[in-house]
């Protein structure tokens, strides 16, 4: 393996932690380093002698700073390659070999996450260092890049373990990484200008956690992102992506009742199978298990209210994989965390990102969130009968589950409990008659309940079949050529009806 001995080294970067130890090792090396700005007087600070990039190029720092290092004495000595031609030109010009760049971009993202300002963000797009970090990037047969504060550690463990020299391979990788993070800044700059009016699919993620596994034991996994950003982890063995994807289906159901009276849901395979609104969250609990306590084991629980230790008992009795709430008793904490595996979440937020994507065929596919939840204005009653207050609350209860479920989906509620479901059917007509199955099985009188539909009916069979089951009042979006005749049916035999004009199909 042959080794490149790093001679000359231009460091300008934005934070400075973890920069000393570096700039000490090479100075302790025999490197001659180039610096301007903050970043010179920083390394100065440090006892170590820096060369001035003014003095190297003759010109000082202008523009307020918006050009120091955009030189043809930096640039030609970075982008050189190693060979008579290039070499002869830099002795003609009087432009030093530059074999080490090391930048630390202006924070972009943290700018426009902390200040609405729009000559600040602007100011914080790095022009220089991106610039810098390219071209190093760019010649890494001859030229080792440090792009970020991130890559600190590491690299000072190879300066001293291979006595300030890189082999081509050490280059190249610093070369990816380099590109990882150009790419992924001039992405930010991108989403900030683009506003979401054009919908060029264009993303970055930097941070990523490989999981154990995929969806299965042969599949391998990655997340991307930063979970600790809407979670606080509490206690458990670390998520699998099956959690991470009933996770995300659990956040979305509650998002829906986040302002509710204390509620509890209980999901499994992303779809929820027990779902309850009461006075405690006790009783949440309780009833929202009724709905199907067989379902419910290694399930998924999310509430929008604190764990208290009573509550914290009766859902021990459980086995479940996770427990969301927004925060837990010191008490209840102590009680769950004496299951070592059991993996309790503190959830910051129940927002959601305004578009979804996923990979398919040969591309990807996007869309807007589905972010409307219909109201009580929002109904339209197509019967000569209305829905009472209290059918109007559950009718509105229905649908909020509805949405979160797989079509084709049917869900009877009644006093603001899931009594029965049924999902993930080709038939409107069986997922009816599996949620009436269901409610059956788990001892739930029907009479009095009302049913909730994601998509309209093309037919009356189903408010038929929900009429001879108890079913008393119906909400769905409307939209069939044939809406008349479910209305008909429910005119004729004391339903009440209302419509959305929303459709909620899930995939």
């Amino acid at each position: 393996m042959e080794l490149k001995k790093i001679k000359r080294a231009l460091i300008s970067v934005f934070s400075k932690e973890g920069l000393a130890p570096i700039v000490k090792k090479l100075d302790e090396l025999g490197v001659t380093i180039y610096s301007t700005g903050g970043t010179q007087k920083f390394i100065e600070k440090q006892g170590v002698r820096v060369e001035r990039v003014e003095d190297l190029t003759s010109y000082p720092s202008i523009l307020d700073g918006r050009v120091k290092t955009l030189h043809p004495k930096i640039f030609g000595g970075i982008l050189a390659r190693r060979e008579e031609a290039h070499l002869g030109q830099l002795e003609e010009y009087q432009i030093p070999e530059i074999d080490l760049v090391v930048v630390d971009l202006y924070p972009f993202e943290d700018t426009v996450a902390n200040t609405s300002d729009e000559s600040a963000i602007i100011e914080k797009i790095d022009i220089g260092g991106i610039s810098l970090i390219r071209a190093a990037a760019k010649n890494y047969k001859d030229v080792a890049v440090l792009a970020s504060k991130d890559g600190y550690d590491d690299f000072l463990d190879l300066l001293k373990s291979q006595s300030g020299s890189t082999s081509v391979a050490d280059r190249k990788e610093l070369a990816r990484r380099a590109f990882r993070v150009s790419s992924h800044y001039d992405t930010a700059i991108f989403h900030y200008f683009n506003e979401e009016e054009d919908w060029t699919f264009n993303q970055s993620i930097l941070k990523n956690e490989a999981l154990r596994y995929g969806e299965n034991p042969h599949q391998a996994g990655v997340f991307h992102g930063d979970l600790g950003q809407n979670f606080e982890k509490l206690h458990g063995k670390a998520l699998s992506y099956n959690n991470l994807v009933d996770i995300d289906a659990a956040v979305g159901l509650m998002r829906e009742f986040k302002e509710d009276k204390p509620t509890f849901a209980v999901l499994k395979h992303t779809n929820p199978c027990g779902l309850a609104c009461r006075e405690t969250v006790l009783d949440a609990w309780k009833d929202a298990l009724a709905g199907d306590s067989i379902s419910a084991f290694g399930g998924i629980l999310i509430s929008n209210a604190a764990i208290d230790l009573a509550t914290a008992m009766e859902i021990d009795k459980l086995f479940y994989e996770v427990l969301i709430a927004p925060d837990f008793s010191q008490d209840a904490l102590e009680h769950l965390m004496k299951k070592k595996t059991r993996i309790l979440l503190k959830i910051k937020s129940f927002d959601g990102p305004k578009r979804l994507f996923k990979s398919l065929l040969n591309g990807v596919i996007e869309q807007e969130s589905d972010l409307k939840m219909e109201k009580a204005e929002d109904l339209t009653v197509v019967t000569s009968k209305s829905p009472t207050d209290e059918e109007v609350s559950d009718l509105l209860f229905a649908n909020k589950c509805a949405k979160h479920l797989k079509s084709n989906t049917i869900v009877l509620a009644k006093n603001e409990q899931l009594l029965g479901m049924g999902c993930g059917q080709t038939s409107r007509v069986d997922a009816l008659k599996q949620a009436i199955l269901k409610a059956g099985h788990f001892g739930f009188d029907l009479e009095g309940a009302v049913m909730a539909s994601d998509a309209f009916f093309p037919f009356p069979d189903c408010v038929e079949i929900a009429d001879k089951a108890g079913i008393r009042a119906v909400v769905q979006p409307g939209g069939s050529k044939k809406d008349q005749d479910s209305i008909d049916y429910c005119n004729n035999n004391g339903m009440a009806m209302v419509m959305t004009g929303t459709r909620h199909f899930k995939h």
